[in-house]
C-alpha cells in the first residue's frame, strides 16, 4: 500500500543484518521501535499483516467480488488502498451520513448495511447527485422505504434499494423453535420478500437492486468444535435453498432481474461465495484480524491492528499499570470482549478491575521486567471499534512508520 503522508518514525528494518548475524526483533520490539518518540495511547496498523490478510480474504473469496465492511476499518485511507486491489468492489457502510461521505470521495458503489430513519441524511444523499447514484439503501420495512420515496420525488431523483432477508436457521416448530442467528429483518420466507419488493417498487421512484442475506450463525460463530461446524453446514445447506428461492420470488414480483445479491462475512467467506447465485460476499474484520477471530479452524487471520499503552506506575510485585485501555467491545459482555495484552508475552488483566477508563492494572510474570515508561501491545477484540478511540492511525512496515492517516473520527465523522 502506497503512504499519502511523509514517513515518521524510526528504527532499523526488522531482521536487518549486524556485526553478529542477522537481527530478529519481536512484534513488540518492531512496534517499540516504529513508534519511538509518539505519544500513547496510539494504534497502529501492520502494513504486512493486513496486505497478507487482504490477499487472503480473495483467495478465500473464490473469485466472487468482496464488499469492504466499514465499520471494521474506519480509516478510510485503508479502505481506498484495499478497494484498490483486485478482487475488491465497493463498500458496505453502516449509516447513510457516512455512506454520503464516502461517495463524495469518489466510492462508487456503497451499499447501505442496515436500515435507516435518519430523514435529513437521506435527504442529503438524495439532493445530492453523485450520492444518489452511488449508495444502495437497505430496508426491511415499507415504512423505511416511505421515508426514501418521500425524499426521492422531493429531488426528482431514483433511489436504489437492496432487501435485507432473515438469514438465520430455525430448527422445530411451534413453540418449540430454536431461533441460531442474530435478530435482523423480519422479512424471512419468499413470499415475504416478494411483497415488499413489490411494496417498494409501487413507491414509483425506488428501484429494488438486489437482497442480503447475512447468516451471523456461519460468520459469526467460530468453527471450533465438531458440533458447531455439524451446525453450520446445516445452516448453510437451508439457507442455500431458501436464497434461491428468495431470489426468484423478488425476480418475479418487480418483473426484471436483480444484480445483487450480497452474503457472508469474514467468517463464512468460502461458504457464501461458493452459494449459487451469490453475486458479492462482504468482509471487513478479516482485515484488522481482531481476538474474536482466533477461535476459527477454516482460516488463519494475521493480526494487524495493535494498541500501545505506556506503563505509568507500578503499584507493587507482580503488577504494572497502563493509562488507558477502556476500549471494550460491544455485544454480549464477558472477558471476551476486553481488550488482551499481546507483547511483552505473558501480561494478563486483572480480574477485578480489568480495562479501566483510564488506567488498566496488569498482571506481570515473574520473567517481565516492565518498568514506568514501557510500552505494552493490545489487541482489540473487534475490528474497527477502536478505531473510534483516535483520530489518527499509524501505518507500520517493519519497524519504520510509513504513515500516519486520520481515522473517521480524525476526519470528524461520528456516525454511530
Amino acid at each position: 500500500m502506497t503512504a499519502p503522508t511523509a514517513a515518521r518514525g524510526a528504527g532499523t528494518t526488522a531482521g536487518a543484518a549486524s556485526a553478529t548475524g542477522p537481527v530478529t526483533r519481536t512484534l513488540g520490539e518492531r512496534l517499540d521501535a516504529a513508534t519511538a518518540g509518539l505519544s500513547a495511547p496510539l494504534v497502529v496498523v501492520d502494513l504486512d499483516a493486513l496486505e497478507a490478510n487482504a490477499t487472503d480474504v480473495v483467495r478465500r473469496a473464490g473469485g466472487t467480488p468482496v464488499r469492504v465492511a466499514s465499520k471494521s476499518v474506519r480509516v478510510r485511507h485503508v479502505l481506498e488502498q484495499v478497494l484498490a486491489r483486485p478482487g475488491f468492489a465497493g463498500v458496505m457502510a453502516y449509516a447513510a451520513t457516512e455512506a454520503r461521505w464516502l461517495a463524495g470521495h469518489g466510492v462508487r458503489d456503497v451499499l447501505l448495511g442496515y436500515p435507516t430513519v435518519d430523514a435529513a441524511a437521506v435527504d442529503a444523499v438524495a439532493a445530492d447527485p453523485q450520492a444518489a447514484a452511488a449508495v444502495t439503501f437497505m430496508v426491511d420495512d415499507t415504512v423505511q422505504a416511505d421515508l426514501l420515496a418521500a425524499a426521492a420525488r422531493r429531488h426528482d431523483r431514483r433511489l436504489r434499494v437492496c432487501l435485507d432477508v432473515d438469514a438465520s436457521l430455525r430448527l422445530g416448530r411451534g413453540p418449540l423453535t430454536l431461533h441460531v442467528g442474530v435478530r435482523r429483518s423480519p422479512v424471512r420466507t419468499p413470499a415475504d420478500a416478494a411483497a415488499l419488493a413489490r411494496a417498494v417498487e409501487r413507491r414509483g421512484c425506488l428501484d429494488v437492486r438486489g437482497v442480503m442475506l447475512y447468516e451471523a450463525q456461519i460468520a459469526g460463530l467460530p468453527d471450533a468444535t465438531a458440533g458447531v461446524r455439524l451446525l453450520k453446514a446445516a445452516s448453510a445447506r437451508e439457507l442455500a435453498r431458501r436464497r434461491a428461492e428468495v431470489v426468484a420470488a423478488v425476480t418475479a414480483a418487480t418483473g426484471h432481474p436483480i444484480d445483487l445479491v450480497n452474503s457472508g462475512g469474514t467468517g463464512s467467506l468460502e461458504v457464501s461465495a461458493a452459494a449459487p447465485g451469490v453475486t458479492e460476499v462482504t468482509a471487513g474484520s478479516g482485515l484488522f484480524a481482531p481476538t474474536l477471530f482466533d477461535g476459527y479452524r477454516a482460516f488463519r487471520p494475521r493480526p494487524a491492528a495493535y494498541i500501545g499503552l505506556d506503563v505509568v506506575r507500578i503499584p507493587g510485585d507482580g503488577w504494572a499499570t497502563v493509562f488507558g485501555g477502556g476500549y471494550v467491545a460491544s455485544g454480549p459482555p464477558g472477558p471476551g470482549r476486553l481488550p488482551r495484552p499481546v507483547q511483552p508475552a505473558g501480561l494478563r488483566l486483572g480480574g477485578r478491575e480489568g480495562a479501566g477508563e483510564v488506567q488498566t492494572p496488569l498482571r506481570v510474570p515473574a520473567r517481565a521486567d516492565l518498568r514506568i515508561g514501557d510500552r505494552v501491545w493490545f489487541r482489540h477484540a473487534k475490528a474497527g471499534e477502536v478505531m473510534e478511540r483516535f483520530s489518527e492511525v499509524h501505518l507500520v512496515r517493519g519497524d519504520r512508520v510509513e504513515a500516519t492517516v486520520p481515522t473517521y473520527r480524525g476526519e470528524g465523522i461520528c456516525a454511530g
